[in-house]
């Protein structure tokens, strides 16, 4: 199957070990992943903020660069969101039903990772080995937009090595939400202090999702607060292999608790 890869923002300028695990992976399994080179962000930080000018013109590049393809990807929950949830809508608002019509039509054919691999291509083993302790936090656009349900939690089970803990209060929201971390700093604190406390309190060397964003904001508590705890892509936990699987960092002592 010929994928083409919606690498989103973040992973681009910030974590593109996502995006690179996403290309291993998909090719490992015998898929030709290819990358459009006029892919630009997508538009939710535009749509979400009010800016519907600037968004419209986002749509509209986003549906001229991925409409050739019959399968896109990305290796995030939020960003197939937005395109399954808002490009039709706000090329609707604008008047423009033609470039609607053809949002729809790439939204149909835009999946999240663990989606593509679990619904499309129909596996969930796909030899991966990973010998940690890791806890899932299922992202907030993942679990109430894409409905992903157990799709991730499956591929987890699947991987060789992995002691998969059950994350407490897991669908609570990290407290991240793009601009409202920046608008709403005192109430996404209190928010990342209680999914902190939730992800130490399994004993996890590593906290995954499927969103860069979320494993930005948790990750960059955990980090602060010296408690030794990773966060990692899940496309960087199922590309990996008995080849490739390195070492946790050990913990470092703890300086501090999280606040209660």
């Amino acid at each position: 199957m010929r994928i083409a890869l919606f690498v989103t923002c973040l992973a681009d300028t910030l974590f593109p070990e996502a995006a690179k695990a996403t290309v291993r992976l998909l090719e490992r399994l015998g898929h030709e992943v290819v990358f459009p080179q006029d892919q630009t962000c997508c538009g939710q930080m535009h749509i979400n903020t009010g800016y519907p000018g600037e968004a419209l013109r986002l749509v509209r590049r986003h549906v001229r660069a991925f409409a050739p393809y019959d399968v896109v990807v990305a290796p995030s929950g939020s960003c197939v969101g937005s395109v399954r949830h808002q490009h039709a809508l706000v090329a609707r608002r604008a008047g423009d039903e033609r470039l609607a019509s053809q949002a729809e039509e790439v939204a149909r054919r835009t999946y999240e990772l663990s989606e593509l691999l679990v619904d499309v291509l129909g596996v969930t083993d796909l030899g991966a080995y990973y010998p940690h302790r890791v806890t899932y936090h299922p992202t907030c656009h993942s679990l109430r937009m894409l409905r992903v349900g157990d799709r991730p939690l499956r591929l987890l089970r699947a991987v060789r090595g992995l002691d998969l803990v059950t994350l407490p209060q897991a669908e609570q929201c990290c407290g991240f939400g793009g601009t409202f971390a920046v608008k709403n700093a005192d109430t996404s604190t209190a928010m990342l202090a209680d999914k902190m406390r939730h992800v130490l309190a399994t004993g996890a060397d590593v906290c995954t999702a499927g969103d860069a964003s979320c494993l930005m904001h948790i990750g960059g508590g955990l980090s602060r607060l010296r408690t030794g705890v990773r966060t990692v892509h899940l496309a960087e936990i199922l590309a990996s292999t008995e080849a490739t699987a390195g070492p946790i960092e050990q913990p470092q002592p703890r300086t501090g608790g999280v606040p209660l």
